[in-house]
């Protein structure tokens, strides 16, 4: 089942403007960027933040889930949601800790087109 825009909209309204959090739909459910980090997923109305040991720290203990069929456990943020404060502090945690992404070399075009 994908993610409705509705919810992901209400998710991302719950953080601060200074975050600057933004969504992508990604594979049919949506990621959630900030500082250009992706952080967070959602998915089947879902949120999933990365793992990061600031992160569990803050969350105290934390239910464990993939995301989608195959994937690493993410933390899984039910109870909170429009606990404003909380999610944003959480999210500068997991934002401050994840890596910079690597940047990607430009595609080369296809022969003969």
């Amino acid at each position: 089942m994908a993610s409705d825009q509705e919810f992901v909209d209400f998710v991302v309204d719950q953080f601060d403007e200074g975050l600057n959090v933004t969504s992508k739909k990604m594979f049919g459910e949506y990621g959630l960027f900030s500082g250009g980090k992706m952080f967070a997923l959602i998915c089947d109305n879902r949120l999933f933040l990365k793992p990061t040991d600031g992160v569990r720290t803050h969350i105290g203990e934390p239910v464990e889930a993939p995301p989608y069929p195959g994937a690493k456990n993410c933390f899984v943020i039910e109870d909170r949601l429009e606990d404003g404060p909380w999610l944003n502090e959480v999210a500068r945690i997991g934002v401050r800790e994840l890596p910079t992404p690597k940047k990607r070399k430009p595609r080369k075009p296809k022969p003969g087109g």
